[in-house]
């Protein structure tokens, strides 16, 4: 590739995936009983998950920035052109401190060709983003035209997902406390989607069955020709409700492409166990 693509782990891709596709990665950071963790390098997302389900409060911090620093540098130096695409702005400040550092390493290497792009995605949808990337790398897309096309696809995904208990949110302040407050008494699952980079409940549902259902009646006003689209699908330790998902969604549309994932430690420590999350591309960017 004549492009270095480069990701952190709030993209939710496999380790496996990025070190076939040799994007350079940027672990956020965990951190479980005064221990700090590099999320999906030192710890893994089942642990955080049982952490949590002991009671355990997981907290997260962004990537490293003696890091970020080495790397942006180093690809400088090289000359090799790098595109970041950063986990969303409204969910971390990775993205802030990135354009931070990229800015300090061009006033010493003015010619380097380094983007750093604020997704405004998350988990797998943000995962697709970085997939999408490797491959307009891979088939040697000119760098603008990487940079125009994945600045499109960050604008265009489509993040729906439902949590098992939104006092894992709430705690963390990714929503508000107000958002949290019902559900665990009467079987109801709140159902949210990103808008603008944030996490915003849309509705509750009662039942896991009847959420998931919601799921694709959202994916059908939404999507655009999803059968032919790579769709995505994270989920909290919870594969067999992710296949659920799939199932339903291969009845319903005829999709054939799917990529199933784990939701990583920095994320589920905020999301969950149980979390389901479903990623594809909205109507507007057509075809």
């Amino acid at each position: 590739m004549n492009i270095k693509i480069i990701a952190d782990s709030g993209c939710d891709l496999p380790l496996s995936f990025i070190q076939e596709k040799q994007i350079a990665f940027l672990p956020l950071a965990v951190h479980i009983n005064d221990k700090d963790y590099d999320d999906q390098l030192t710890i893994q997302p089942k642990q955080v998950y049982d952490a949590m389900r002991a009671g355990d409060v997981p907290k997260t911090s962004q990537a490293k920035p003696s890091q970020m620093e080495e790397l942006f540098m180093t690809l400088a130096k090289e000359r090799v052109p790098a595109i970041y695409i950063a986990f969303s702005s409204a969910l971390s400040g990775t993205y802030q401190t990135a354009v931070m550092i990229r800015n300090e390493v061009l006033e010493q290497y003015p010619d380097a060709k380094l983007t750093v792009i604020d997704s405004k995605c998350a988990s797998l949808g943000l995962g697709l983003v970085v997939k999408k990337a490797v491959e307009l790398a891979e088939s040697s897309t000119a760098y603008e035209d990487v940079v125009a096309t994945i600045e499109t696809y960050c604008r265009h995904m489509e993040h729906i997902f439902t949590v098992d208990d939104l006092q894992y949110l709430a705690r963390g302040g990714r929503v508000s406390k107000t958002a949290a407050f019902v559900g665990g008494v009467l079987n109801i699952k709140p159902l949210l989607h990103v808008e603008d980079g944030k996490l915003i409940p849309i509705e509750k549902v009662r039942g896991r069955k009847k959420v998931l259902k919601r799921m694709v009646e959202l994916m059908q006003e939404r999507g655009a020709d999803v059968q032919n689209q790579l769709i995505g699908i994270s989920h909290g330790d919870d594969e067999q409700t992710a296949l659920e998902l799939k199932a339903m969604i291969e009845e319903t549309f005829g999709c054939k492409q799917f990529f199933i994932s784990d939701i990583g430690g920095a994320i589920g420590a905020h999301a969950g166990p149980g979390t389901i999350a479903l990623f594809f591309l909205n109507k507007q960017l057509g075809h």
